[in-house]
């Protein structure tokens, strides 16, 4: 069986290893330090989830986030946004711009692994 791909989009270097260190071993986990990477890693990659922290520099999630979706090549992979910020209006506009998800930092590893599975279950 393959292994789904999930692609964690954080500056954060700490973050990204964390999610690689708690989804590792079920999955293929690619990264990106900004938007800009995470956009051209969804054009040329195939993935099967994009978890994406919302401030980040060169591009945001948001924009990230809207430029994924708006491609027919890459608007069916799921979005789920990563943040530190816990507030409805933020939530609202990740949904706008087509997030499937929204998980607040700090996570716990078991709470990402369900968001993850859930999704790429529904698949």
């Amino acid at each position: 069986m393959d292994r789904k791909t999930v692609l964690i989009v954080d500056d954060e270097a700490a973050i990204r290893k964390l999610v690689i260190a708690v989804l590792g071993e079920e999955f293929v986990v690619v990264e990106a330090g900004d938007g800009e990477k995470a956009v051209a890693i969804a054009k040329t990659q195939k993935l099967d989830l994009i978890l994406m922290d919302l401030m980040m520099p060169k591009m945001d999630g948001y924009t990230a986030c809207s430029a994924i979706k708006a491609d027919p090549a890459t608007k069916t992979i799921p979005v789920v946004m990563i943040t530190a910020v816990d507030s409805k209006f933020n939530k609202k506009l990740a949904q706008e711009v087509g997030g499937d998800g929204y998980i607040i930092k700090p996570f716990k590893p078991q709470e990402l692994q369900k968001i993850v599975k859930d999704i790429l279950g529904s698949q």
